[in-house]
């Protein structure tokens, strides 16, 4: 420290300061937000934590000054735990006989307050998913649009609400459903919905899971127009909410006797409590065959990953691809499994 020049030593203490927030946030999958709201949000930019950590280390490494050990431990303790942010291995792609390809998707109402300026945005996504033909469809911010047919799909199970406008979840299959059933999540409009498809001789439980919404919007601007405090209280206020109905969705996990397919809006990220227990033992198919950032939100200026496919252990997980096509503010996603009897 004492042959650091004036400057390295200032940037020293803010390499310091980020790589104990990004150790701090290495606990917080395991912390309830119900207990620890003000340390849940930082769950949100541990994305960012990870890559201002990077920075750091390049810029001791070009100097070639020890102080780069900080902050590669801090990174090489967090790639042991959770993985590397960013997958360099190429995506899976298996063909198989047994294959299901799942698809999930929040469509953002098929834009129906034009936040895209682009005409027949709910046409172009109706048409890019019957062009990708998943076997089992999740969308959430749904809402039934007269100018979409998905009637390529042979069966489905809707959950509306809403008095003027209708909007929900929705399972679409190619399989035939045998039971249904909304959890209700109560006080909001998320929810959780499953469907119990059958495919030759297994039945598989689907979850459509849409946590409760950040309402954050992603324009930088307007981020700066809100006050630390309040932007702190609101999406630690969210993070309660997840956290109970998570508890709701594990207790009626819990009962299900088949293997299952869960996928859906998380509103949170990969290094959340709620993600941590969702996942459970179930296989994330973004680990298991996807690459690159697998980022699923619009967010300008940096990636982001909230919305998840998991899958029983039973499944093999044969593909796992994030689409760029940019008709709402998510990204499809979709993943391709083969149950091994």
């Amino acid at each position: 420290m004492k042959k650091l020049s004036l400057i390295d030593k200032i940037i020293f203490v803010l390499n310091v300061i980020g790589a104990i927030l990004l150790l701090l946030s290495y606990i917080l999958p395991y912390l309830k937000p119900k207990a620890f709201f003000v340390l849940s949000v930082l769950s949100l930019g541990v994305s960012v934590l990870i890559l201002v950590n990077v920075v750091f280390f390049m810029y001791w490494l070009f100097r070639l000054k020890k102080q780069l050990l900080l902050s590669l431990s801090v990174l090489l303790i967090g790639y042991v735990t959770y993985g590397s942010l960013y997958k360099f291995s190429s995506s899976r792609n298996v063909e198989h006989a047994n294959n299901i390809k799942v698809m999930n998707y929040n469509v953002r109402l098929f834009n129906l307050y034009e936040w895209i300026p682009k005409k027949n945005i709910e046409i172009k996504i109706a048409e890019f998913i019957k062009k990708e033909a998943p076997d089992i469809l999740n969308i959430q911010d749904y809402h039934p649009n007269p100018n979409i047919d998905f009637s390529f799909f042979k069966y489905k199970y809707e959950k509306l609400s809403g008095k003027k406008l209708k909007s929900g979840q929705v399972i679409f299959s190619q399989y035939p459903i045998i039971n249904s059933g909304s959890l209700d999540f109560p006080n909001t409009a998320n929810n959780a919905i499953f469907a119990d498809v059958v495919k030759g001789k297994d039945t598989i439980r689907i979850y459509n899971i849409h946590l409760q919404s950040l309402k954050i919007d992603p324009n930088v601007e307007k981020l700066k127009q809100e006050t630390t405090s309040h932007l702190f209280n609101r999406v630690g206020s969210t993070f309660k909410m997840q956290e109970s109905q998570t508890e709701l969705f594990l207790a009626h996990k819990q009962k299900c006797r088949y293997k299952m397919i869960i996928s859906g809006d998380f509103n949170n990220t990969a290094y959340s409590y709620v993600y941590r227990k969702i996942k459970g033992d179930l296989n994330d198919t973004f680990i298991e065959a996807g690459n690159g950032f697998g980022r699923t939100y619009d967010f300008k200026f940096f990636p982001v990953r909230i919305d998840f496919m998991l899958a029983d252990e039973a499944f093999s997980v044969n593909g796992f691809k994030t689409y760029n096509e940019h008709y709402s503010d998510h990204y499809p996603i979709m993943t391709k499994l083969s149950l091994e009897n």
